[in-house]
C-alpha cells in the first residue's frame, strides 16, 4: 500500500495492533484476580473455562484464558508473558502470522493461543522445524499446560512421547527433555497439545490414509483442528516446493544413469550446453545435440521413441551443471547423497530429489545408484497445512513474503512491536572487487573483533564457503566454532555459545533458529554480538534472519555484510559493471566501497529472485491443487469406508450400476460378451442360459437378479460378519492400488503437459481437463474391480485349512485401468474376534481365494453358439 493510501485509510498494521492492545488491557485487568488464587484454584480454571465454552465463544473467554496462562507460566517456568507476546498470541488465535523479532519469546507466546484453542478438546498442533525444538519446546512449555490439567505429546521420526512430570529420563541433563515419557503415536496425538516436526505431521497424515483399521489411525481419526507453525516462513515458504512422498522401490536399473553421467562429463559449458542460473535451467546447444546423438548412436535425439533417453539426459545434465557438491548436497562417508537445505544449511536426511535427479547425482558422484521409486502417497506442505480448520504461524521474518502468505494460505502478516526498542546497528554493505580480497578483509575484521573480545557470528551461504573461511581463520590462528550441515546435530549447543566473550562462530545461513544467544554484561559493554554476513543471500528474508541473531530484547549489536562482485548474486545481476567501475577508479582487491546505491541495487536483485521463486511456488501449488482435489475425494471416500462397519449397501449399489452398464453394452449380442461378463460376474451355465434366452428388454432385470442371487450365496458361504470384513478389505485394497496408479499417471501427464503451450493451449487448463478424465476412469474402474473381486472371492476348501494360515488374503481383480491382469493383496489377516463373532473357531475359518472359471463342456459350448446365431438371425 502506497503512502497516500496509508495516509487516507490509515495503516492496517497499526490499526490491528491498536485493536489487540485494547484486549491486552482487558487481560491485564484480570491479573490480580488470578494472581491471588491458590495453585489448586488456578488449576480449576480449565474446567471453569470449558463449561463457559459450552455457552460462549472462544473470543469471549479469551481474556480469562490468556490471563490464566500468563499466571501459570509465572509459577511454573518463571516467565511472565509481555504485553506484546499477548498481542502476538491473539494474532495466532485469529489465524494469522505474527512477526516477532528474534529473542522476543515466540515459544512462550504460543502457549496462550495453544491453551485457549485446546479448551475445545479438538487438539492443537505446534509445528517446529527440527526434532530438537519439538522435544525442547514440548518438554519446556508442557510445565505450563500440565499445571493447568492439559496433556502434551511430542512426535518426531520413529519416536513419540507424552509429558509426565513423574517420569525421569536419566540420559538427559536438560530438564526440558527429562520428563518426556515414550508413548504410542495415538497417545501423542490424543494429547491436548502436540508438538512435532512439519515432516512427521505430514507423513502421519499420509500414513493415516493407508491404514486398514480405524484403530491404526494416528491423528485423532484424521481431524486437523488448529496448527501453530513455528518458523512459518521456513516451513510454508522455503520448503513449499518439497513434496512429502511415501514410496516403494521401482525396477528401473541404475546402469542407465551411469551411462548418461558419462555422456554429460564429455560435454562442455557454453559449447555443448548453456545454463540459466537465474532460472536454474540447462539446455543443449545444437552442437551439444549433435555430440549426444553421435555418442548414443541416434539419428534424432528428440524423436518420439527417445522420450526416455531425453528424460535421463535432462536429469544427468541438471546433476552435472546445476547441482554442486557441498552446496546443494553432501556425500557421506558411507556413500550416501544427502540434500542440503538451501535456506537453512541443514541436512535433509531421508529426503531424495524426485524424477530421477537423485539417481543422476549418485551416478555423477560414482556412488551406488539407488532404485527409483514408485509413489504410494504424496502431498506438498502447501496443501497439507491448508487442511487445518485454522492455521497460524510465527517467525522473526515474514513481512517480505506477506503477499505469498496471503495468496497461498489466506494468512495476513502482523508485525508485532518489540518489547524493548531495537538498538542494533545495521551497517552498510562493504563491497569488494574480488572474492579473495573480501575473504582476506573478513579475516582481518574478525581478528580485530576477537582480540577486542566482541563475539562474532559469521554467516555463509554454503558448506563450501563455510569450510573455505574456516581454513583461512585457522591459518590466521583465530579459534572458532564451525557449524554446517555436516555437524548440525550440535547446532543448538554451538549457537548458544556464540554470544560468549571472544567467541567466533562460523555458520551456514540461519543455523540455530529457535536458540537464544544470551549476552552477559561484559559483552554488552563491548558492543554486543557482531553478525558478519560473508555474502548476500538471494532472499532478503534469509539476510534478515541472520541479522536477527543480534540485538535480542534491546541488546546492543552490530550487523554488516561483506560482498564481492564475484559473489553469485552480484555476478548474475550485473556485478561486472560494478567491477569495471572499481577498475576505472583503481580500487585494489582489499579496499571496500560502501555505496547505498549499490546496496539498493543488490536489494533489487534479491526482489527479482524472490519474485521468480514466488512464481515457481505459485505454479507448483496451481498444479498440485488439481491433485489435491483428487486426493481429498479419494481420502474422504477411503475414510468413510474405513470407518463403516457395513459397506454392503455400497457394494450392492456398485453391482446394480455395473449390471446396468453390462446390460446396455453393445456387446450383449456378440460372442465376446460371455467372456467379458465372466470376468466380472462368474455366473454358472444355467444362469447364462436364462440370460441369453430372455428378450433383450429383460436382460437388465435378469442380470441384476442373477448377480444379486450370486452375491447372497457368497454372503451365506462366508457368513455375514466375515463378508463385511472381506468387502471392506477388497474395497480399500483396490482403491489404494488405483490411487497409486493414478499418481503415476498424473506424474506422466505433468511431465509432458508443457508441450501443450506449443499448440497455443494453456498447459494448466489442459492438465486440469485431462487429469479429470483420468480421475473419472479411476472411479469407473473402482466399481468394476470391486464387483469382480467380491464375486471372485470364495471360501477355501476344508482340506486347505490344515495348511499354515497366510498373512495375506489373495484376491483377483481382472480389470485394471490399462486392462492388464493384476493380483491384489489384502494385507490384514483375520483377527480372532472376527471368527468368534461368526460363531466359528479360528481353525475352521474360511478365507477367500480365487475361483477358477468353470470348465465348459464342448456340447454345451456348441449349443451356446447355436442359440447365439439364432438370436442374431432374429
Amino acid at each position: 500500500m502506497n503512502r497516500f493510501l496509508k495516509k487516507v485509510l490509515g495503516d492496517p498494521q497499526a490499526r490491528t495492533v491498536k485493536r489487540l492492545r485494547k484486549r491486552v488491557r482487558a487481560i491485564n485487568a484480570l491479573g490480580d484476580k488470578y494472581k491471588n488464587m491458590s495453585d489448586a484454584r488456578l488449576k480449576e480454571q480449565t474446567d471453569v473455562l470449558k463449561k463457559r465454552l459450552k455457552k460462549e465463544s472462544l473470543d469471549k473467554i479469551l481474556p480469562d484464558a490468556f490471563a490464566v496462562v500468563r499466571e501459570a507460566a509465572s509459577r511454573t517456568v518463571k516467565q511472565r508473558h509481555f504485553d506484546v507476546q499477548l498481542v502476538g498470541g491473539m494474532v495466532l488465535h485469529e489465524g494469522n502470522v505474527a512477526e516477532l523479532k528474534t529473542g522476543e519469546g515466540k515459544t512462550l507466546m504460543s502457549t496462550a493461543p495453544g491453551y485457549l484453542n485446546a479448551l475445545t478438546g479438538k487438539g492443537v498442533h505446534v509445528v517446529t522445524v527440527n526434532e530438537y525444538l519439538a522435544q525442547r519446546d514440548g518438554g519446556w512449555m508442557a510445565q505450563v499446560y500440565d499445571f493447568l490439567g492439559m496433556s502434551v505429546g511430542v512426535i518426531i521420526a520413529d519416536h513419540s512421547f507424552i509429558y509426565d512430570p513423574k517420569f525421569v529420563n536419566e540420559e538427559h541433563d536438560d530438564e526440558r527433555f527429562r520428563h518426556l515419557k515414550p508413548a504410542s503415536r495415538q497417545e501423542a496425538y490424543a494429547a491436548d497439545i502436540t508438538y512435532g516436526t512439519n515432516n512427521e505431521f505430514g507423513f502421519d497424515y499420509l500414513r493415516d490414509n493407508m491404514v486398514r483399521e480405524v484403530d491404526q489411525l494416528r491423528q485423532r481419526n484424521g481431524d486437523l483442528n488448529f496448527a501453530i507453525v513455528d518458523e512459518v516462513d521456513s516451513i510454508l515458504i522455503d520448503e513449499a516446493r518439497t513434496p512429502l512422498i511415501i514410496s516403494a522401490p521401482s525396477v528401473t536399473p541404475g546402469s542407465a544413469y551411469a551411462q548418461f553421467a558419462k555422456v554429460t562429463r564429455s560435454l562442455k559449458l557454453e559449447e555443448d550446453y548453456e545454463t540459466d542460473e537465474k532460472r536454474k535451467t540447462v539446455i543443449l546447444t545444437d552442437k551439444g545435440v549433435e555430440k549426444v546423438e553421435k555418442t548414443l548412436g541416434l539419428s534424432n535425439l528428440y524423436a518420439t521413441e527417445n522420450i526416455r533417453t531425453i528424460y535421463h539426459l535432462e536429469q544427468a545434465l541438471k546433476a552435472h551443471a546445476l547441482f554442486k557438491r557441498d552446496k546443494d548436497y553432501v556425500v557421506t562417508n558411507d556413500g550416501e547423497i544427502v540434500i542440503v537445505d538451501e535456506f537453512t544449511g541443514r541436512l535433509l536426511k531421508g529426503r531424495r530429489y524426485n524424477e530421477g535427479l537423485h539417481q543422476a547425482i549418485e551416478a555423477k558422484e560414482g556412488v551406488e545408484v539407488q532404485q527409483e521409486s514408485m509413489t504410494l502417497a504424496t502431498i506438498s506442505f502447501q496443501n497439507y497445512f491448508r487442511l487445518y480448520d485454522k492455521l497460524s504461524g510465527m517467525t522473526g521474518t515474514a513481512m517480505t513474503e506477506s503477499e505469498e502468505f496471503h495468496q497461498i494460505y489466506k494468512l495476513d502478516v502482523v508485525e508485532v512491536p518489540p518489547n524493548r526498542k531495537l538498538v542494533r546497528q545495521d551497517r552498510a554493505d562493504r563491497i569488494y572487487k574480488s572474492e579473495e580480497g573480501k575473504f582476506k578483509s573478513i579475516v582481518k575484521e574478525v581478528r580485530v573483533l576477537h582480540e577486542k573480545g566482541q563475539p562474532v557470528l559469521i554467516g555463509t551461504v554454503s558448506i563450501e564457503k563455510n569450510e573455505l573461511l574456516s581454513s583461512l581463520l585457522a591459518k590466521a590462528k583465530i579459534p572458532h566454532e564451525v557449524l554446517n550441515a555436516k555437524n548440525n546435530e550440535k547446532e543448538a549447543a554451538i549457537v548458544a555459545r556464540a554470544g560468549q566473550k571472544g567467541a567466533v562462530t562460523l555458520a551456514t545461513n540461519i543455523a540455530g533458529r529457535g536458540t537464544d544467544i544470551v549476552l552477559d554484561e561484559d559483552v554488552k559493554k563491548l558492543g554486543g554480538l557482531f553478525v558478519l554476513g560473508s555474502e548476500r543471500h538471494e532472499s532478503r528474508r534469509i539476510d534478515n534472519q541472520l541479522r536477527g541473531r543480534s540485538g535480542r530484547q534491546g541488546d546492543p549489536g552490530v550487523t554488516q555484510f561483506f560482498v564481492s562482485t564475484e559473489d553469485d548474486l552480484m555476478r548474475i545481476f550485473g556485478g561486472e559493471r560494478i567491477s569495471a567501475l572499481m577498475n576505472r577508479l583503481k580500487v585494489d582487491d582489499e579496499t571496500p566501497i560502501e555505496n547505498r546505491l549499490i546496496s539498493k541495487s543488490l536489494e533489487g536483485a534479491q526482489k527479482k529472485v524472490e519474485g521468480f521463486h514466488f512464481d515457481q511456488r505459485k505454479n507448483v501449488v496451481q498444479y498440485d491443487d488439481v491433485m489435491n482435489r483428487h486426493r481429498k475425494a479419494i481420502y474422504a471416500l477411503r475414510r468413510e469406508v474405513l470407518r463403516a462397519d457395513d459397506i454392503s449397501k455400497r457394494i450392492k449399489s456398485f453391482i446394480e450400476e455395473e449390471m446396468g452398464t453390462l446390460a446396455g453394452s453393445p456387446l450383449l449380442t456378440s460372442d465376446e460378451f460371455e467372456g467379458t461378463l465372466r470376468q466380472i460376474v462368474p455366473l454358472d451355465d444355467e444362469a447364462l442360459d436364462r440370460l441369453f434366452d430372455s428378450p433383450a428388454s429383460k436382460a437388465s432385470e435378469i442380470l441384476r437378479k442373477e448377480a444379486n442371487d450370486l452375491y447372497l450365496a457368497r454372503e451365506e458361504a462366508f457368513t455375514p460378519e466375515i463378508m463385511r470384513k472381506v468387502e471392506r478389505d477388497i474395497y480399500l485394497q483396490i482403491l489404494d492400488n488405483l490411487w497409486m496408479q493414478h499418481l503415476e499417471n498424473m506424474d506422466h501427464l505433468r511431465e509432458g503437459i508443457h508441450w501443450m503451450s506449443v499448440g497455443q493451449r494453456d498447459p494448466l487448463v489442459e492438465y486440469r481437463r485431462q487429469g479429470q478424465i483420468l480421475f473419472d476412469e479411476v472411479q469407473n474402474t473402482l466399481r468394476q474391480q470391486v464387483v469382480s473381486a467380491v464375486f471372485s472371492a470364495q471360501p477355501i476348501d476344508a482340506a486347505q485349512l490344515e495348511k499354515p494360515i497366510e498373512t495375506e488374503l489373495t484376491l483377483a481383480a481382472r480389470q485394471s485401468v490399462d486392462n492388464a491382469s493384476r493380483i491384489l493383496d489384502v494385507d490384514d489377516e483375520f483377527e480372532e474376534a472376527d471368527f468368534a463373532a461368526a460363531g466359528k473357531p479360528r481353525q475352521a475359518a474360511q478365507a477367500p481365494t480365487v475361483k477358477k472359471p468353470v470348465a465348459r463342456k464342448k456340447a454345451h459350448k456348441a449349443e451356446r453358439k447355436r442359440k447365439s446365431a439364432a438370436r442374431k438371425r432374429k
